[in-house]
């Protein structure tokens, strides 16, 4: 393609972001969110929420920034994004040796916190990173309970019920049993709280961000009542998604750094961030679910994206937030707030472009 062929085709298929927002409110004046399809009493908001953006996005291709639009600077909301985020402090964790072994039981090295009961004894880091932890019991406000029953389009149909999203089922062992459940990812965050024992955004920050590249224009909020003494410091429980309000609020510009260093396994202009050890450990699928591996989404036999690469890996957040790294065109994408059926057909034509250069 021609370099004003390359243009119009990118351009294409901006329009076709701009014509496929999802149609979350902009605004706050009623609930929006996951929070709304949960039993009482945990269908309401916990913590902050903020005004929308439009869909914005941006692509960076070889290390190159190609193509921005929309409001890329903008901090909104990333949900579940997060996720990916503890995934890099649990990164951190490892290379510093704080977390020894990731299939050591959690309760070893962290006692009284709630892993003592004979049920959560048994949960180690991996468990909890892939989401087989079955962990039981509350977290922030929250039961484990309310994420029962949570299926999500892609996952195998033996997983499926007719019971409804937080009716109390029987637990498994863990380790057996896949699960995406957002309190015992906030149990997680409150495991590395007292590994690190210094607030975990100061510390994505310090180590992550700062050393990328990233701006000063994001924040990581907690529910409002998510609050912990440490060595006599009150320190923040920050959830790893924004299921009931807070979570990570950044820009498209911000994300697409955060991709980046994904893409370069961990190092940035030589140095490693976070050893290429624990990117192997966070790419590594799944046994029970083959599209997941350390709170980071993969395309492994095409499950998410069949159009895609299978080399194909994602951050994924509710409302239509995507960070999609394909290594194979050394590549990432960032969108946010696209209708979420559409957004394949939006990587398909972007990648035919990015192809073609």
């Amino acid at each position: 393609m021609t370099s004003s062929s390359i243009k119009e085709a990118l351009a294409e298929c901006i329009a076709f972001t701009i014509n496929n927002e999802i149609d979350w409110t902009r605004d706050t004046s009623s609930p929006w969110g996951i929070h709304e399809n949960d039993m009482p009493p945990w269908n309401r908001l916990l913590g902050p929420v903020w005004p929308r953006g439009g869909v914005s996005g941006a692509v960076v291709i070889n290390g190159e920034r190609l193509i921005s639009w929309g409001d890329s600077q903008r901090p909104d909301l990333t949900f579940s994004v997060a996720k990916t985020y503890l995934s890099l402090l649990c990164g951190l964790a490892f290379d510093a040796g704080l977390i020894r072994d990731i299939d050591e039981c959690v309760v070893i090295s962290l006692p009284d916190i709630g892993f003592e009961s004979k049920h959560n004894k048994s949960i180690t880091w991996r468990h909890l990173l892939q989401q087989t932890s079955e962990w039981s019991g509350v977290c922030c406000g929250v039961p484990d309970q309310a994420d029962h029953y949570r299926y999500l389009s892609f996952q195998d149909s033996s997983y499926r019920s007719s019971f409804r999203k937080g009716t109390k089922r029987q637990m498994h062992e863990p380790g057996t049993y896949w699960e995406y459940n957002d309190v015992r990812i906030n149990q997680l965050s409150l495991a590395l709280l007292h590994l690190f024992r210094q607030p975990l955004d100061e510390v994505f920050e310090q180590r992550i961000l700062k050393p990328i590249g990233c701006s000063c224009d994001w924040d990581w909020a907690p529910y409002f009542d998510a609050f912990i003494d440490i060595d006599g410091i009150t320190m923040p429980t920050l959830p790893g998604g924004s299921h009931w309000g807070g979570g990570v609020r950044i820009s498209s510009q911000d994300q697409v750094l955060i991709g980046q260093l994904l893409l370069q396994r961990g190092r940035w202009r030589g140095e490693a961030l976070i050893s290429e050890d624990w990117i192997d450990l966070m790419l590594t699928p799944s046994r029970l679910a083959p599209y997941y591996g350390f709170l980071t989404w993969l395309n492994t036999d095409g499950i998410l994206f069949p159009r895609l690469p299978e080399s194909s890996l994602f951050a994924i957040g509710a409302g239509g937030s995507y960070t999609w790294i394909d290594p194979e065109l050394n590549a990432v994408t960032v969108i946010r707030w696209i209708n979420p059926p559409k957004v394949e057909t939006f990587m398909v034509r972007l990648r035919e472009v990015l192809a073609s250069q």
